[in-house]
């Protein structure tokens, strides 16, 4: 298999994690005899010092010519002044919408090995493991703001807009995932105060219909946020608009202890998608060998399974990445002290090790 991956290593410590999870997919690329061709392109701050503009026309033309995106983080406090349309996070927003990536895929699984460091109780997050679908290219961040207004401008408006056809497709995806895992879906929204919701709500149910075998429930957002602390193996898919997607989505990461496990996918409905880990850029500990590259690791290991389909060689990530906490290897923000490139080394490791391989190829023999 030939495929060409647009990376995109942007600000802080993306290009730290990027390095190491681009070792992992060469690396699986000659065991499984696979080209995996990469053309790096700027985004977000990098791209505003060195264009003038967070999400430059050549880096755009780069990701639509590309077979997936890989993104490392955007942002920082040097940016922090510039004006809102030139902010590194408005790179992001407009990648999404311009390569019309409205899914958002987010997995939330723990780890045995990690369990000890979420601050909830074992018992709570053992064997946790759901997705969360964030509608990614509609809603508040996506409506237009308006002036602020009056002498004193004491007044700002944010308009939430959603027309049916985004919220149908993005409620499809999640209903296809559902049927392919625990056949639950979740679609979480506030029908009890806004009309955009109201619809979510009437979309979600319409759809329905056409998934029989998947049981469906409505949850109010603040009743989800508790059910997330409290009882978070009661889901298997959770389905939501794009602002409550993203405050769940990060809260659900404390489950596991750390932003640093978590991958990310942004899909649209061919197999195009980009992969990111859900940590930001870090800035404090950016260039000292601090940031934990396992989540950009494992959003390859999204890419080879969802963009093309390589099933195989995801899970041999995946596993690699177990074998590695297992051994108790640990990033400071999960209270160890190995260093960046020391843990893609050991994923590269345990890779590489013939029982780990041999453990996975049995299962497709």
């Amino acid at each position: 298999m030939k495929k060409k991956v647009a990376v995109l290593p942007g600000d802080g410590i993306g290009p730290e994690v990027m390095s190491g999870a681009l070792e992992v997919l060469h690396a699986v690329g000659e065991r499984f005899g696979h080209d995996f061709e990469v053309e790096q392109g700027d985004i977000g701050g990098v791209a505003i010092d060195l264009h003038g503009e967070p999400l430059p026309q050549t880096t755009l033309e780069l990701c639509g010519q590309s077979d997936a995106i890989l993104l490392g983080a955007v942002g920082g406090p040097k940016w922090k002044d510039v004006p809102v349309h030139l902010r590194p996070e408005k790179g992001l927003l407009d990648i999404r919408k311009e390569l019309g990536l409205f899914a958002n895929l987010r997995p939330v699984a723990t780890f045995d090995s990690l369990l000890e460091a979420s601050p909830l109780k074992r018992n709570v997050i053992e064997n946790v493991d759901f997705v969360i679908v964030r509608e990614l290219t509609g809603g508040i961040y996506f409506g237009k703001p308006s002036e602020r207004r009056g002498k004193n401008k004491e007044i700002a408006v944010d308009t939430l807009t959603y027309d049916r056809s985004e919220i149908e497709r993005v409620v499809h995806k999640a209903f296809q995932l559902a049927s392919i895992r625990r056949k639950k879906l979740t679609s979480v929204d506030k029908a009890n105060v806004l009309e955009s919701s109201r619809m979510w709500h009437e979309v979600v149910d319409e759809v329905s219909h056409n998934y029989p075998e998947v049981e469906v429930e409505h949850l109010l957002v603040d009743a989800a946020a508790m059910k997330l602390i409290y009882q978070p193996k009661h889901f298997d898919v959770i389905v939501t608009e794009n602002m409550f997607g993203d405050i769940l989505s990060d809260e659900a990461s404390m489950l596991t202890g750390s932003l640093g496990m978590l991958p990310s996918a942004s899909l649209r409905e061919d197999f195009l998608g980009l992969y990111e880990p859900v940590h930001g850029s870090a800035p404090d500990i950016a260039g000292q060998g601090k940031a934990n590259p396992l989540a950009m690791i494992l959003s390859v290991a999204m890419m080879l399974k969802y963009s093309f389909g390589l099933k195989q060689e995801a899970e041999l990530i995946e596993h690699a990445v177990q074998e590695v906490l297992k051994a108790g290897y640990r990033t400071r923000d999960l209270g160890g002290d190995t260093g960046t490139n020391e843990m893609s080394q050991l994923v590269l490791h345990y890779l590489e090790e013939e029982q780990v391989s041999s453990a996975i190829m049995s299962v497709y023999l």
